[in-house]
Order: structure tokens, then sequence, then C-alpha cells
């Protein structure tokens, strides 16, 4: 059997290969994986999407018939779930969730008392109880789980968040994209508490639109809103909230690199940077490399991935890491990337230097940057191909040290993903273009869809 978790939990389309008898035996297994006595706690929350509905159902069935309660917390973020599985004392939390994944996925993902992912060796416990699951203890009458509603599980999440603001936003506009999704009620209480006007968009999550042409994976919408009313900044989540990205009054986008790079810079100022380190992934941008460098800041880059962030900042005392994408990790305040912490982290730096948001961001100019995709069979054959490492090797010798090239097969898809950066756009575009047309062809495969392209003024993430 295929290895059931990724490195975001399980994902699948709702229904279909994310089943609700594949979630049931999840559920069950993790009980007696977790709780091996039958009496355990698990806290259980889940992002608005129309599929969370009976997964939700499956999973409380599958928790309260292998003997533990279900503390249900409803529709809260992502990193909600992983702060109240600390302050709620649970076995673990669970969240029902595809993140910025369209409607019809979905997922479940799993946070260990300590507010941390569940390690390799649990979830490959978890897995290897599947197919025996049927033969598992089966509690009766008083020894069945129950359920109890958590009513003020947004309220402590809210809470939390919003003691980490260090001043007052009296006098602010804040544009907020909620993605229509699990922070579509709770971010906009979080800036008003803060004393913020606050123009919400795309927070009225009906369960079929949920990351629908909004919210962090589409930047531009964020962009134009915050120029369009006025606002000092403008904020964009995902569909769970892990993740966000911000626009400066001008409509300049604020990316992950860019928010680590600006919060970086300040806690070093201060020496609150230990190792004067940063873990970042393969896909930041050179820019943000080039400008921590000035600052005599290391960045440290690790495969694509939040867990293989958060696993190097443990291993390196790394206090801060994260992704291009938004999904960045404060270890001082949270054990996971919050969107919400996040963006207050950034306007605290706003509010102790008295700096506007753009002129914090002007020292990260990004490297243009062409990201193309070629499906094939076989994804990790081009690392053994000679032909596609003389190329790539040519390649990296031509840019002289101005940029960098990146091949690697999609963890997610049947993909061989080119990506180039390089201080000339045209450059990067072209040897994009070569090395993937190489890549077609020596294994078999055909480009899909035209290329992504970032400049200093677009700022698009690749994927996974």
């Amino acid at each position: 059997m295929a290895r059931l978790f990724g490195t975001d939990g399980i994902r699948g389309i709702a229904n279909a290969d994310l089943s609700t008898e594949l979630v049931d035996r999840v559920g069950r297994a993790a009980v007696h994986t977790l709780a091996p006595d039958g009496r355990g706690r698990f806290a259980l929350g889940r992002d608005p999407r129309i599929s969370g509905d009976l997964l939700e159902a499956a999973l409380t069935a599958a928790i309260c018939s292998a003997g533990a309660d279900v503390l249900r917390l409803g529709v809260v973020p992502t990193p909600g779930v992983a702060h109240l599985a600390r302050e709620l004392g649970v076995h673990a939390g669970i969240v029902i969730s595809a993140s910025h994944n369209p409607v019809e996925d979905n997922g479940v993902k799993f946070f260990a008392t300590t507010g941390f992912k569940l390690p390799d060796a649990v979830e490959a416990a978890i897995e290897r109880l599947l197919d025996s699951v049927q033969e598992l203890p089966r509690p009766t009458g008083v020894a069945v789980g129950r359920v109890h509603e958590v009513a003020d599980a947004s309220e402590r999440y809210l809470d939390y968040v919003s003691r980490q603001a260090r001043g007052s936003l009296a006098g602010w506009r804040i544009v907020l994209d909620c993605a229509n999704g699990a922070t579509s009620r709770i971010a906009p209480l979080l800036w008003q508490r803060l004393g913020a006007t606050v123009i919400a968009l795309h927070a009225a999550p009906d369960g079929t639109n949920i990351n629908a042409g909004c919210g962090s994976t589409h930047p531009e919408v964020i962009q134009a809103a915050v120029v369009a009313h006025g606002a000092d900044v403008g904020f964009a989540h995902d569909g769970d909230g892990d993740r966000v990205i911000a626009a400066d009054r001008y409509g300049r986008l604020v990316d992950g690199d860019t928010i680590m790079g600006i919060t970086a810079l300040h806690r070093h100022a201060h020496g609150q940077l230990p190792g004067d380190l940063v873990v970042a992934t393969v896909m930041s941008n050179l820019g943000l490399e080039v400008a921590l460098g000035r600052a005599a800041i290391r960045l440290e880059r690790v495969r694509v991935g939040d867990r293989y962030v958060l696993e190097r900042m443990l291993e390196t005392g790394a206090r801060l890491g994260g992704e291009q994408s938004g999904h960045v990790i404060f270890l001082d305040h949270a054990t996971t990337g919050d969107g919400m912490v996040t963006a207050v982290q950034l306007i605290n730096v706003i509010l102790e230097t008295g700096r506007a948001l753009e002129e914090l961001r002007a020292p990260f100019v990004p490297y243009p940057q062409v990201l193309l995709n070629v499906r094939v069979v076989e994804p990790g054959r081009w690392a053994d191909d000679p032909e596609i490492q003389r190329a790539i090797a040519h390649a990296e010798s031509r840019m002289g040290g101005r940029g960098r090239v990146l091949v690697r097969a999609s963890g997610t898809e049947p993909l061989v993903r080119v990506m180039t950066e390089c201080e000339d756009a045209d450059t990067a575009q072209q040897i994009a273009r070569s090395l993937s047309e190489l890549v077609g062809r020596r294994l078999g495969g055909t480009l899909v869809g035209a290329p992504a392209q970032s400049t200093p003024n677009s700022g698009a993430a690749g994927g996974a």
C-alpha cells in the first residue's frame, strides 16, 4: 500500500478516494495508536467546505466507536486546532481541510498534544493498522465515546492571537480576503478588536466557494482591493488560515519571502534571531537570500513542504522559517504556520519601527523567476539522466552567480518542475524553456500550460 499520509496529512477528492469508509478506518486506527487504552480525547475542527459535514460525521463516529471522546471545535483555522490541542490537553488535534485546494478536495491532518504535526513514525503506525482495523476491539455500553461541543473554541484562539499585538490600530484601514474559508468570521474580529476599520472580502462561505478565485493563491485580488479602498494594508488568507500574503497601500505584493525578510531584519536588529538564521525552501526567491546576506543573516533551504521547514528549525534552533506561499512559522508564538499570527507579527514591525510597509519591503527585490512544468510518467528519472545534468550545469555556469536553476519532481503530481531565477528576465525565460524542452525529450513528457513567471512586480509563487 502506498503511503497515505503526505507532507500535509491525508488529501483526496472528498467522498471518492477520501471516502467516509477510509476516514472511519483512519479515525479508529488513530485512537488505538494515540490512546491505546481507548479513553482518549480528540479535538476536531474543520474548514467550511461542503464535504466537511460528512467527513466530520464519519470521523466523529469512528473516534467514539473506538471509545474516545470528541471535542468538537466547529469551523476554526487549522493553526487554531494546533493551538487548542495544547490548551485543551487532548491526545491529538484533528483538522478536516484541504487548505488552498479547490472545493472538491478535502483532507485530514493531525496535531500532537504538543501542537506540532505528528511525527512520521506515528503516522506510519496509524497506517499499519488500517488493514486490520476491523479486528480492533469495539467498546459497548458506557465505554463508547461521547461528543462535547467546545462553544468558545474560536474565541480562545482569537484571544491567543490578539494578545501578540503590540499596539492599537485605531485609525487604520485593513482589507482582508478570507478566501471564503475558515478565517471568514475570526480574522475580521481580530483586527476590529485591535481598533482597525476592516473591509472584509470573500468572507461569506457557503460550502462551495472556498478558494474560488480569491485568497492567497489569487494575490491580484487583495492587491487591487487595497488601492480601491484606500487601505493601509491588505491581507489574504487561504482556505484553512495557515497562510497569509500581504499588499502595501500601493497594491504591491508582500509574499511569504518578503514577510520573512522584514521580520528577520527586525529581529536581527534586536538580537532576537537565534543563529542569525532563517529556514526556507528551495522555492524561496534568490532575492530574499541576497537581501538577508547583506545583513549577515543566513538563509538555509530545505525541500518543499512546511514539515521540512519545521524539522530543520527544530534541529538548528531557528525561530523563523517558512515558504514563499505565505506559510510562515514563528516558533516563539506558534507550532505551525499561522496566517493570523504572521499578519500580527508583520504589523508589530510596522508599529515598532514607525515605518510603512512599502518602506520595509523595499530591500527585498525578487529576481525574475520562471516556472515550467513537464508532465511525465516517472518524474524522478530526471535526476539520473546525464544529459539533463550536463544541461543544468551549463545553465548555472551561464548565469555566473547571478541566478540559479532548480529542477525537481513534484511531490503531488506526475510533473517535473523546472524553475529558473536570474537578474535578467530574458535569460531566466530562455534557460527555463530550453531545460523543460530537454526534460520532455529525454523523459517522453509534454510541457503543461503557459510558464508561470514572477517578476519584482507580480510575485507569483510556485507550487508543491
